[in-house]
């Protein structure tokens, strides 16, 4: 089938050319609006409590919204204050005009809420609500920065949709700066390998034609369901670097065959050969990819499915474009030699490198397969004491406006302040009968007196003078309030039989010590003590026993977030491995090379896990990578890793295994088809993996650090993985086997294709 498919493409290759083109003409007007069809954000869904709590409160509440603008006002001088009546006019002139977008829906200015402004007085920050989600409200962010105009005051935007702005801007400046380093890369390293312009410039034309093929249908999926900004960056990363390297594979096949025949037989010969390798080699990098899709978040949903879309097209790219280019260059893809690369394949293999590395392992596979392992396994060492989180403002740069508001906030009012935990209370009767007033205030009087609370805001915490007989009476009637201050919070924490306490931890929402009293919040029981108030005749004047409590918040989200997520993996993870086994034991008809490949994945997938902890969390290299160390690896990115890496890595385990079983076909010798695999696919392997790391690694110039660590990731767990795992423990491993690698009990040989597997 692909030998006729290569034939196909070569005799009708001005036919495939001008489709491909086609297709190329239609991505370049609608990639520069891709962006607008891609959504910031998608790290939770509607299951979670947290998410549950925001839409009871958004449903109840008519003043609540999740979707909070901060705009945060400082003095220019500490001659003035945010008490003096100059700083609160120049604050309300630039509301006033923010005020008249539609879509912001309220306000709680720092006027009406003294906890608002900082201890000294020179900054002090006023709460806009906006009728959008978060995601949604950035669009708004331009407009609002046109109508703040000139102020007095010093005025940064943070918040969410601040957030999510600043994300989506930064995000294409990391994209736009990772092209420019990694396409002159890749060529220098194509060069290197090819040693010719003319065969360094075929498989990356054709890689630059299979991104913006692939931008182009994402454009189209994006307008049909929601996918995240951040495919952008994955979609080059893998689309460029796949693209390159199965161009590469067979580009290289190519010249070989042309040594003993003419061009449109050995492009035939090359598609039927290295074709088949690439598109089984394909299959698994779209298996673990596929694996995202299983999730319900929108973001990894959608990188899922941005990189089955990427595999796909790179595939195909090579197996007819790719084609169709080597009939029209020929016999010239040799032409504008810039130095002859040493050949792989002459009259004594045994004195190349590969193969002389390859008997040297097989000589002494102890004394090689120990170390090596133990080297892996303290590589990914730092993974033991991994801490995983959300996202927030710490993983852009403090050049941002939303970042240093982010700064300015934990600054001047704590790290607390910056996102309460939010609980959602649903009393079960009115919310201001003296019953549910006393519940309330239990819990509330529970937790201010907890060391790790910075203060609570409630209907019954405004004021520790007024006690609770007296709340019972301003709250009488919540239509007529004798206090505008009493009315304000009224309006903002209560409808009903609805209100919210925000609890101010004195950490970040992240911290261990925040999350320690989510914890203990959510196991408070509500029945414990709730002795009800009685009347003159001793009579109960209520029920208290219905409360229904749901947690939200910035520590909620992050909680049960990560939980949610690492309670789908292992079920994600077990497809993807058990649809690898199969594909690879179809492949090369073995029960043991398959589960062999595997363990080495997952070795050099986890040596990674550990340079990411060392790295990331830990801190170190920070001022050669410039970033701040975030404390913790972001929830996403082992998650991510794996389904990418698990893929990509046994994309080379399939080119070699299948270069060593090719050769044990016909010897019969283990040992030497070990040996002759890897110098047959050694170089080429080796120049695959560098244009992979070349690529990833030029993501690591992003100033966002998510797309930082995910390209350097990919890049160490690559290159591990063609150099210590591929050079070291495959043929250590596959010596200490022996014959039992193509172990194949006799109901399987029964069951599987007897075709064999063609390189």
């Amino acid at each position: 089938m692909f030998y006729r498919l290569g034939r196909f493409s070569v005799v009708h290759r001005r036919v495939v050319v001008a489709l491909w083109l086609l297709v190329l003409l239609a991505s370049v007007p609608i990639i520069p609006r891709l962006t607008d069809v891609l959504e910031v954000g998608g790290f939770s869904n509607d299951s979670t409590e947290a998410a549950r709590a925001r839409a009871l409160l958004e449903e109840q509440l008519p003043t609540y919204s999740s979707s909070v603008l901060v705009v945060i006002f400082e003095s220019p001088s500490d001659s003035l204050t945010a008490f003096d009546p100059q700083f609160a006019a120049e604050a309300d002139a630039a509301l006033a005009r923010i005020s008249e977008i539609p879509e912001v829906s309220g306000a709680l200015r720092f006027q009406d809420n003294p906890r608002q402004i900082s201890g000294d007085g020179d900054t002090a920050y006023t709460l806009l609500n906006l009728s959008f989600s978060n995601e949604e409200s950035q669009r708004l962010m331009p407009e609002v920065r046109e109508r703040l105009g000139d102020s007095a005051l010093q005025i940064t935007l943070a918040g969410g949709p601040a957030f999510y702005e600043d994300v989506e801007r930064i995000s294409e400046q990391d994209l736009r700066r990772a092209e420019v380093i990694a396409i002159p890369f890749a060529l220098l390293a194509l060069v290197l390998v090819f040693g010719s312009l003319v065969g360094a410039l075929v498989p990356l034309v054709v890689g630059g034609l299979s991104v913006a093929a692939v931008l182009g249908v994402l454009y189209v999926v994006a307008g049909q369901v929601d996918m995240s900004i951040f495919v952008l960056n994955l979609t080059t990363m893998l689309g460029l670097g796949l693209a390159i390297d199965y161009s590469l594979f067979m580009t290289s096949r190519f010249r070989e065959e042309l040594r003993q025949r003419d061009v449109e037989e050995a492009v035939a010969v090359t598609t039927g050969t290295a074709g088949r390798a690439v598109f089984f080699s394909g299959l698994t990098v779209l298996i673990g990819l596929s694996g995202l899709t299983l999730f319900d978040f929108m973001f990894l949903r959608s990188v899922g499915v941005a990189g089955v879309l990427v595999v796909s097209v790179a595939v195909l790219g090579a197996l007819t474009l790719l084609p169709a280019v080597l009939g029209f260059v020929g016999t010239n893809i040799d032409r504008l030699r810039l130095y002859r690369p040493r050949e792989t394949h002459s009259a004594d293999e045994g004195r190349q490198f590969w193969a002389r590395l390859a008997e040297w392992v097989m000589a002494h596979p102890w004394r090689v397969f120990l170390p090596t392992l133990a080297l892996l396994i303290a590589l990914g060492l730092p993974f033991l004491h991994v801490r995983v989180s959300s996202p927030d403002a710490t993983i852009l740069p403090l050049s941002v406006d939303s970042r240093q508001g982010f700064e300015t906030l934990r600054r001047e009012f704590g790290d607390g302040e910056i996102s309460p935990i939010v609980v959602a209370l649903d009393m079960g009767g009115p919310v201001n009968s003296p019953a549910n007033l006393a519940a309330l205030q239990r819990f509330t009087d529970t937790f201010s007196a907890d060391e790790r609370i910075q203060r609570i805001d409630s209907i019954v915490t405004l004021d520790p003078r007024i006690s609770l007989a007296q709340y019972s009476m301003l709250y009488r009637d919540p239509t007529a309030f004798p206090d505008p201050y009493i009315g304000a919070a009224w309006q903002q924490l209560a409808h009903e039989q609805t209100t919210m306490v925000l609890v101010f931890t004195r950490g970040l929402s992240g911290g261990d010590e925040s999350k320690a009293v989510l914890h203990d919040i959510r196991a408070y029981d509500w029945s414990a003590g709730a002795t009800l108030p009685t009347d003159s005749s001793g009579d109960p004047t209520g029920d208290a026993g219905g409360v229904t409590m749901l947690v939200d918040g910035g520590t909620a989200e992050i909680v049960d977030v990560v939980n949610e997520m690492y309670s789908e993996f292992p079920r994600v993870a077990a497809v993807i491995v058990l649809a690898t086994y199969l594909v690879l034991l179809f492949l090369f008809r073995s029960v043991i090379l398959p589960l062999k490949a595997i363990l080495m994945n997952v070795l050099s997938i986890v040596a990674s896990y550990g340079a990411l902890v060392f790295i990331f969390q830990d801190g170190h290299f920070s001022h050669l990578l410039g970033f701040e160390a975030l404390g913790y690896v972001e929830a996403s990115l082992p998650i991510l890793m794996f389904c990418v890496l698990f893929g990509l890595s046994m994309d080379y385990e399939v080119f070699l295994l299948s270069r060593v079983r090719e050769a044990y076909l016909q010897s019969g010798d283990n040992r030497a088809s070990v040996a002759s695999g890897l110098q047959q696919s050694g170089r080429i392997i080796t120049g695959a993996a560098l244009i992979v790391v070349v690529v990833t690694v030029s993501f690591v110039s992003a100033e966002i650090v998510l797309v930082k660590a995910l390209g350097l990731g990919i890049a160490i767990a690559v290159l591990l993985d063609a150099t210590i795992v591929r050079a070291l423990l495959v043929p250590a491993t596959m010596r200490l086997l022996g014959n039992v690698n193509w172990w194949l009990p006799a109901p399987l040989r029964k069951v599987l294709p007897k075709r064999e597997f063609e390189h």
